[in-house]
């Protein structure tokens, strides 16, 4: 699912690709509104965040593959007092992590979309809302997440 506002004032640094860009193809996939992360072609194993090498087997060049935006409330917290004054107004807003069973539990960041005041519970679903932004002429997505 596609928003076109922005849940949190669109005042933090751009997400920019890592400088040898190796987490690129993440970022071209939220663009195009698919969560694409990394699985090893040798024994299979998910990973996250991107890596040259497949910690469990050791084989080079991981591949980017797609998986489904939904997951699992692994963790989670309310913010009450933001590192910048552009969010106090917004607070308290929901950050959690999110579990993908699909994807061999490996875990991402985000935002849980809706009230800061809303009631969360660990193992609670949740799927991925893609977010677009264009911030000094960068286009970029983020994933937010939502409960199913």
């Amino acid at each position: 699912m596609t928003t076109s506002e922005t849940y949190l004032p669109d005042v933090l640094p751009v997400p920019l690709p890592m400088d040898d860009g190796m987490d690129k193809p993440h970022w071209d996939g939220l663009n195009a509104e698919k969560l694409i992360v990394q699985r090893c072609g040798h024994c299979h194993t998910w990973i996250w965040g991107p890596e040259h090498v497949c910690y469990n087997c050791l084989a080079w060049d991981p591949d980017w593959v797609e998986t489904e935006p939904k997951g699992r409330i692994y963790a989670w917290t309310r913010v009450h007092t933001p590192g910048m004054d552009a969010l106090k107004p917004v607070t308290p807003y929901i950050c959690v992590i999110v579990e993908l069973p699909q994807a061999g539990n490996i875990r991402l960041i985000g935002n849980l979309l809706g009230p800061g005041t809303q009631d969360v519970k660990i193992g609670e679903e949740v799927v991925g809302q893609f977010e677009h932004h264009s911030k000094g002429g960068y286009d970029y997505t983020l994933l937010q997440w939502r409960k199913a």
